[in-house]
């Protein structure tokens, strides 16, 4: 009987127990059906030196599946590879691809592999190199499809057809004049649905604006986010088209952005292999973890300084953790939300007062609302009215500190180039921390010990 070809796609499991029953034949049939972003994935998947044998003996197209992987676990393979080697697999890779690739290396590794190339290639790639990786131009392709306005439709469609293939994502060709300035796009679906004997410059769309080459990647997105643009050309100071960016450009970025923000949350670094050895991952978190450990300290100082408070009274030590927490967590949510906002340009100097105001009012709200349900709690469980008023005022009091600093922190650090999602939610924790503790043994001591 004649053997059906697969058609279900070949899943990560499949993949990882031909690899754990060390069956080399069968994991080389199914990497040879797999896509290159599930063989990405797998190796990914796996520790540092399992991920280099499966590397080292398997086949598969490289150049595809180090296009999927991300920087990390792909450095670590290259940094395996020969000059000659990483110049063969950017060859077959879109030019951001093999950028993206060449800009994880360092200069001289860079300078090597570049040597290795033929000369078109070569001078291709140096032409995007010369961009900051997260602007326009260390996005854009330059394999753009350019043609004059004063030609007609017929003569486009002769000019298509002489292509075996179009560059990927090709939606739309851009118009330019003699000099190679850009005029506008013509539209891949207006081509076919027109008289054929228009001209050009008749049915070219002027609606999409060129983006300039030095755009932060992030605005650049955010274009893409807000008009639903597949592509858009990139110009340089002097309005010469010199490439185009894609949506699936966009959606790596928009991919980078969430892990980065995702991870510098937790302290942690995007660049982390997450299969790295024991050793190198315990060391990159160590920095993290010692200054948080300062802040800690510091906020058993503040605790500190009322130690005769607590050691009369050990219901605050009891409640004391409540003030903190309730802090933290509307502090986080502020704090959330306005890093969100920044990264989507939602927040400008024009509208940064309302949303204080705001963001103010919903601390005092909340906390007027949960310091009454925490202080008539703390009143029937220890029988103490005064504990009650107590802690329903500190709770008030740390709300608004932390709606306040959850809403200015993230301007401030921006201000000073600092990633508001690496260090906002360090130093919004200490600021929680130890207005909750001042306010509410501070109240008590003054309240309950007289």
């Amino acid at each position: 009987m004649e053997t059906l070809p697969k058609t279900t796609p070949v899943t990560l499991e499949e993949l990882y127990n031909a690899w754990q029953k060390a069956s080399f034949d069968e994991l080389n049939e199914l990497l040879a059906e797999a896509h290159p972003s599930d063989i990405a994935r797998f190796l990914e998947s796996l520790p540092t030196k399992q991920r280099v044998v499966v590397w080292k003996s398997t086949e598969f197209d490289r150049a595809e599946v180090l296009s999927y992987m991300h920087d990390a676990e792909r450095a670590e393979l290259i940094h395996r590879m020969g000059a000659e080697e990483v110049a063969a697999a950017t060859t077959e890779m879109d030019t951001d691809d093999a950028v993206d690739l060449l800009q994880s290396l360092s200069e001289q590794r860079v300078e090597q592999v570049l040597m290795a190339m033929d000369e078109e290639h070569r001078q291709q790639l140096s032409k995007v190199l010369f961009y900051d990786e997260n602007s326009a131009g260390g996005l854009m392709n330059v394999d753009t499809l350019t043609v004059r306005g004063d030609l007609s439709l017929k003569v486009i469609l002769r000019y298509l057809r002489r292509h075996v293939e179009l560059p990927d994502k090709t939606d739309a060709l851009f118009v330019v004049n003699a000099d190679n300035h850009y005029r506008g796009m013509l539209f891949l679906a207006d081509i076919v649905t027109n008289d054929p004997d228009l001209l050009v410059e008749d049915i070219m769309s002027t609606q999409i604006m060129p983006i300039p080459v030095n755009m932060p990647s992030q605005a650049v997105a955010l274009l893409f986010e807000q008009h639903g643009f597949i592509s858009v050309p990139v110009i340089d100071q002097d309005t010469t088209l010199i490439g185009r960016i894609t949506v699936d450009d966009i959606l790596d970025v928009i991919r980078e952005e969430s892990d980065r923000t995702l991870l510098h949350r937790a302290g942690l670094d995007e660049e982390d292999d997450m299969f790295a050895s024991t050793l190198s991952t315990a060391w990159a978190r160590a920095v993290w973890l010692g200054i948080n450990l300062l802040t800690a300290f510091l906020a058993s100082y503040v605790i500190g300084q009322f130690e005769g408070a607590l050691s009369q009274i050990v219901a605050l030590a009891v409640l004391m953790p409540i003030v903190a927490s309730m802090g933290g967590i509307a502090g986080t949510q502020t704090l959330t939300v306005m890093i969100r906002g920044m990264a989507l340009g939602k927040v400008s100097n024009a509208n940064a007062f309302w949303l204080l105001k705001k963001e103010v009012a919903v601390g005092v709200l909340n906390g007027l609302v949960w310091a009454v349900v925490v202080g008539v709690v703390a009143m029937i469980w220890f029988g103490s009215f005064k504990l009650g008023l107590v802690i329903g005022a500190a709770i008030v009091i740390n709300l608004f500190f932390a709606a306040f600093s959850g809403m200015l922190l993230p301007l401030i650090l921006k201000k000073l180039s600092i990633d508001p999602a690496l260090a906002g939610g360090v130093i919004l924790t200490t600021v929680t921390d130890i207005v909750g503790f001042a306010a509410f043994l501070g109240l008590a001591t003054m309240w309950l010990l007289k």
